[in-house]
């Protein structure tokens, strides 16, 4: 009986392959890593083919583990780090450079030199300009890659989001697609119309027979043949798009954060985009049957990450779990402030070339009060995210939360005490994967429509704010110290 769905969660530091039934209740999944690539300061790399063995890997373990064949899976759902760029030779299959992942800023300079269209690129695609879109890193490769801009003039090559190359590489090259929620991050997609926007391409110089089909959340991607028998793709959406599915924020003011690698906030806008005065993002939220729901972004580029810098950079501790105790333990007198600029700042500075800093080091500092602030800078970031929406008339009351760095007690109390709303945890925290799953359910009529999935969602715990001494004004003169 085809009543099982696995989503393929494929992430910037990892691959997961998850199992859910026809009641959106996790079964089982499957984890591989793989490498990041720093080739200069400010670049960040992946290979693609080593994606895709994660994914073939993955997926063939989370089969054989549990049991199962071809024939029980329903559909299939694709979620993914979304901006990250690939762009590949259609004859042979072979990527002609790494990709160059979200988090890349290599193209600080070249995104200098459009500030003049910047009106007109925010106004169709709701993005600022910024290294962490995709387009810039398609004019990168173009320009840079040996043969590319050949290659590209005689129409043999492809780009791609992640997800479009999953696709393309399930579906043995037959289609070349992607969602509109992965479209809405390349500033080259017309969130108002649409659909690729010619005055974009030729501004990028960018071919548009490169561009992917760009499709609903619920479609038909393709079928695949890898797990020994046909499986529909019936579901993609980008990531934070695809948790905030998962999270089944589909009223108008809902809000949810994700805090992976990064941290992103996203609030439900309804059927129309609001433009940000406040550096936020207008985004496309998800797309079913055709209807559009528009969202308001805050993205902060280095969330868990930095909790990775501080276990594999500088070796405080072996296992990101024990992030919790340590903040315990520290000193409730320290004044240690984390800046984790590691990559730039995004949302509301956006300063590609700001780096981080760490404040107010005495003789007494221990690695307890290095971790405490620095989980401390991820909730501060996020009060920053919140009074830029407010702003922008999109304030909420309370907020729900997910991704792996939200398992941690301290760290999501600290977040109510310091944004002072209500934070509400899911049984399923990572709702990235469940999203993607929600999609292809809905593809594979094994949930009826969106209300039903609101039906199925469980709630874990709701942390309340609690009266503490709010460091928040001192965080912003903290980072006013580091801004280029």
């Amino acid at each position: 009986m085809k009543d099982k769905i696995i989503s393929i969660d494929q992430g910037t530091s990892s691959t997961r392959c998850v199992l859910y039934n026809n009641q959106g209740q996790f079964l089982a999944s499957a984890q591989e890593e793989f490498d990041q690539y720093f080739p200069q300061e400010g670049w960040v790399e992946h290979n693609p083919d080593q994606i895709w063995q994660t994914v073939l890997s993955t997926l063939h373990s989370l089969i054989k583990e549990n049991g199962l064949s071809s024939s029980e899976i329903a559909s299939i759902g694709i979620t993914n780090q979304r901006e990250t760029t690939v762009i590949w030779n259609k004859k042979t299959g072979l990527p002609i450079y790494n990709a160059i992942v979200w988090q890349d800023r290599r193209t600080s300079a070249f995104c200098e030199e459009l500030r003049s269209h910047e009106r007109v690129i925010h106004k169709k695609t709701g993005l600022t300009i910024d290294p962490y879109f995709s387009a810039t890193k398609v004019h990168w490769l173009l320009n840079n890659v040996e043969g590319a801009k050949t290659l590209s003039s005689n129409g043999d090559l492809l780009f791609g989001t992640i997800d479009t190359f999953l696709i393309w590489k399930l579906t043995e090259g037959q289609n070349h697609m992607t969602d509109v929620t992965n479209a809405s991050r390349t500033m080259l997609f017309n969130i108002i119309d649409e659909r690729w926007d010619e005055e974009l391409l030729d501004l990028f110089e960018i071919p548009s027979n490169m561009l992917p089909q760009v499709c609903d959340n619920v479609s038909d991607f393709g079928e695949t043949n890898i797990l020994g028998g046909k499986i529909a793709i019936g579901g993609v959406a980008g990531d934070q798009q695809a948790a905030l599915i998962g999270q089944c924020c589909f009223e108008l003011g809902d809000v949810k954060s994700t805090y992976g690698t990064g941290c992103f906030m996203i609030a439900n806008t309804g059927d129309k985009p609001l433009y940000s005065e406040n550096k936020l993002l207008s985004t496309i939220g998800y797309r079913i049957k055709g209807k559009t729901t528009y969202a308001l972004e805050g993205s902060i580029f280095v969330a868990g990450s930095a909790i990775q810098w501080l276990r594999d950079g500088l070796s405080l501790f072996e296992d990101s779990a024990e992030t919790e105790s340590l903040s315990v333990k520290a000193s409730k007198d320290s004044k240690v402030l984390v800046v984790p600029a590691l990559t730039g700042l995004g949302a509301p500075y956006w300063d590609a070339e700001a780096r981080g800093a760490i404040f107010g080091l005495t003789r007494d500092t221990g690695k307890e009060d290095i971790t405490k602030a620095t989980l401390e800078s991820i909730a501060f970031q996020s009060r920053d995210l919140l009074e830029a929406m407010k702003k922008d008339s999109a304030s909420f009351e309370r907020l729900m939360i997910d991704g792996g760095m939200v398992v941690n007690d301290w760290f999501s109390q600290k977040l109510a005490n310091i944004l002072e709303v209500e934070v509400i945890r899911p049984e399923i925290i990572e709702t990235t994967s469940l999203g993607a799953a929600f999609l292809a359910g809905l593809n594979a009529d094994l949930f009826e429509d969106l209300t039903a999935l609101k039906k199925l969602k469980a709630i874990n715990k709701t942390f309340y704010p609690q009266e503490e001494e709010n460091r928040y004004l001192e965080w912003r003169e903290a980072v006013k110290k580091i801004l280029t």
